[in-house]
C-alpha cells in the first residue's frame, strides 16, 4: 500500500496547487504565470540534479522525455488558461475524461473493442459531463455543444488530448525504459522551463515585465512551486511502483478535493450539483480503466 499513500499525497498536493493557482490567476495572465512558475519550479528542482546518476542516462529515454515535456508544457498552459477563464469547480473535473477519450479514440481509429464495463464507464462520463455543464434556461444539448462553441472549453479538450499521450509515455519511460523517477522529475522540470522560455521568445513576451507584474505574488509562486515539485515526484514514484491506471485512479481524488475546496473559497456556483457530477465522472473513469 506504499504506492497508495504516495499517490494520495500527490493528489493532495495537486489539489492545493490548483487552488493556489486559481488565486494567483485572478490577477495574472495565464501565459505569464505558466512561464514564471516553470522557472521558479526549476529553481527548487536544481538540488535534485546532485542525486542524478548522469552516467546511467541514455539518449533514447532523454529524447522521449524531451518530447513528452513539450506536450506536458502545452497541456499545463491549456489547463491554466481553462482555470483562468472558468470556475475551478467546472474546469478541473473535465480532466477526468482522459481515460474515456483514450478508449474512444482507440475504438474509432485502431479498432479496439469496448467491453460492457468500458461502455458503462463512457456512459457515466457522458452523464457526469452533462450534469456538470447543464445550466438553467438553456437547450438540452448545450452541455455537449459548449465544447464546440466555447473557446474556453477548447483549452480543456486540447489538455485532455495532450494528457492522454503523456500519461502513456510516463509509464513507458519508467517501466520499459527504466528511467529513474528522480532523473525523470529533474529533467522534466528542466525541459518545461526551457520550453516556456521558448514560448515566451517566439510570442515576443519579455520576462522583465512579467516579473514586475508578478512581484506581489512572489510568495505564492514559491508555495506553488514547492507543491508542484512534490506532487510531480510523488506521481512519478507511484507510477514506478504500481500500474498507471491504479495511480491515476487515486490521483483523480485531487479533482474532487480541489473543486470543492476552491469552490467554497471562491464562492463558485452550484457546488452540490458539481459534487455529484464529479463523483459520477470519477466512477466512469474508474470503470473505463478497469479498476
Amino acid at each position: 500500500m506504499t504506492w497508495f499513500i504516495i499517490a494520495f499525497s500527490s493528489a493532495l498536493l495537486s489539489a492545493v496547487a490548483a487552488v493556489s493557482q486559481k488565486k494567483v490567476l485572478f490577477r495574472l495572465d495565464a501565459f505569464d504565470f505558466s512561464v514564471l512558475l516553470a522557472q521558479v519550479t526549476l529553481l527548487f528542482t536544481l538540488p535534485l540534479f546532485a542525486a542524478v546518476d548522469v552516467a546511467a542516462l541514455e539518449i533514447l529515454p532523454l529524447t522521449l522525455l524531451f518530447g513528452k515535456s513539450l506536450l506536458g508544457a502545452l497541456a499545463f498552459l491549456c489547463v491554466m488558461k481553462a482555470i483562468k477563464s472558468l470556475e475551478l469547480s467546472g474546469a478541473l473535473p473535465m480532466m477526468v475524461l482522459t481515460p474515456g477519450l483514450a478508449a474512444l479514440t482507440a475504438f474509432i481509429f485502431i479498432g479496439d473493442t469496448l467491453s460492457l464495463q468500458e461502455t458503462g464507464g463512457l456512459l457515466l462520463l457522458l452523464a457526469g459531463t452533462y450534469v456538470l455543464e447543464m445550466r438553467p434556461g438553456v437547450s438540452l444539448l448545450q452541455p455537449f455543444t459548449v465544447f464546440a462553441s466555447s473557446r474556453r472549453h477548447h483549452y480543456i479538450v486540447a489538455a485532455l488530448l495532450l494528457f492522454t499521450v503523456t500519461s502513456v509515455l510516463d509509464r513507458y519511460l519508467l517501466t520499459d525504459l527504466r528511467l529513474e523517477p528522480l532523473s525523470m522529475l529533474a529533467f522534466q522540470n528542466l525541459f518545461h522551463a526551457f520550453f516556456f522560455l521558448l514560448f515566451a521568445f517566439f510570442t515576443g513576451r519579455r520576462i522583465a515585465p512579467m516579473l514586475r507584474e508578478a512581484r506581489p505574488a512572489a510568495g505564492w509562486f514559491v508555495f506553488i512551486a514547492i507543491c508542484t515539485v512534490g506532487y510531480r515526484f510523488a506521481h512519478i514514484e507511484a507510477v514506478s511502483m504500481a500500474p498507471v491506471a491504479l495511480v491515476l485512479g487515486v490521483k483523480r481524488l485531487s479533482v474532487f478535493i480541489a473543486a470543492m475546496l476552491g469552490g467554497r473559497l471562491f464562492r463558485e456556483q452550484h457546488l452540490p450539483r458539481k459534487a455529484v457530477a464529479i463523483i459520477v465522472l470519477i466512477a466512469g473513469a474508474t470503470l473505463v480503466v478497469g479498476l
